[in-house]
């Protein structure tokens, strides 16, 4: 597989890497078997993928546990990513960026992840009531003392900061990195980018690349809506987050259909063999040299075909058309 790097510090990775999370948190639980999940991570690191992305919320706890079974035998083929921060309730989860959380945090993931270092350490979400500097600053002491390798920032949904206000939602995620950039460098940011969710191609993909910062590109399948495998009104389990998503009711999957039909013609031009969800894939590496997209799957077959989208090569018509298509809709829109 082509190889990417990240960051000032040339972390090399593979160019796509496997998101962890539906391995063991959301995304049809009855469907979550940890030993399929753990040939799944196998078949990933078989097909070239190096990049393994989880965090201790996931589970919480389970996903790293799980991705720490792989790395007991193959920690020098992947490149591991977890995530602080966040902790998880019964009800509710809520930011802990306090210094001294941050660092039994950590000792708790590497005992977890069964190795001795983590290679990017992202902070999933910033504490409102701790001064960002202060995590980063604790996150910082954790590469001095040879638990950490580099440190990435997950992004704030755009979405959040849109709606109505016109204003560039990654607004504050930008203001976040550049206070945290004073502190230590910042070798990843971590956001949502796809076809149908290209909010930080305006601001967020720029600022990163002026920067010689990695994009990790989250749900560069709109989870699961552009593999075309979705059927409008087929119904979520209640636990799955897209049961909520106003992309997902039965209408607007219906409504969002031209977007996976373009995807399929443009696959048609490549091979019989060739899928929606690669010329997906295929569109978010053509984004920068410094995007490494990372979607997630609990399912070996699936791993494999996505690692094979680094392969395909899209040409000025396939992009033409792709940016042609029709704007995404939500019942938001």
């Amino acid at each position: 597989m082509e190889r990417r790097t990240i960051g000032a510090t040339a972390l090399d990775v593979g160019a796509i890497g496997l998101g962890c999370m539906p391995m063991s948190w959301a995304y049809s639980r009855s469907q979550q078997r940890g030993d399929r999940s753990l040939r799944t991570v196998h078949a990933a690191l078989d097909a070239g993928v190096s990049l393994l992305d989880t965090a201790d919320m996931y589970g919480p706890f389970t996903n790293e546990l799980l991705v720490g079974r792989v790395l007991k035998e193959r920690r020098a083929e992947a490149f591991v990513s977890t995530k602080c921060g966040l902790l998880v309730g019964d009800q509710h989860v809520v930011a802990n960026g306090r210094p001294g959380y941050v660092r039994r945090a950590c000792d708790a993931s590497l005992r977890r992840l069964q190795t001795d270092v983590i290679d990017l350490y992202q902070l999933h979400r910033a504490d409102p009531e701790v001064p960002v500097e202060e995590t980063w600053g604790a996150m910082a002491e954790l590469v001095s003392a040879g638990k950490v390798r580099a440190l990435g920032l997950c992004a704030v949904g755009a979405r959040s900061g849109r709606r109505g206000t016109g204003r560039d939602g990654y607004e504050g995620t930008i203001r976040q990195l550049e206070r945290i950039q004073q502190v230590f460098p910042v070798a990843a940011v971590e956001a949502e980018l796809s076809v149908w969710s290209q909010e930080a191609l305006e601001r967020l993909l720029p600022w990163c690349a002026a920067r010689g910062v990695g994009f990790l590109a989250a749900m560069p399948l709109g989870s699961g809506f552009l593999t075309g495998t979705l059927t409008p009104g087929g119904g979520f389990e209640p636990d799955d987050p897209r049961a909520r998503h106003p992309r997902f009711t039965a209408e607007m999957m219906a409504a969002n259909q031209p977007l996976v039909a373009g995807l399929r013609r443009v696959a048609a031009r490549h091979g019989a063999d060739v899928t929606p969800a690669q010329v997906a894939l295929a569109w978010v590496l053509g984004r920068g040299r410094h995007v490494v997209p990372v979607p997630g799957t609990k399912r070996e077959h699936w791993a494999v075909e996505n690692a094979a989208a680094a392969s395909l090569r899209l040409s000025p018509e396939d992009l033409t058309e792709i940016a042609a298509l029709p704007a995404p809709r939500g019942s938001w829109d």
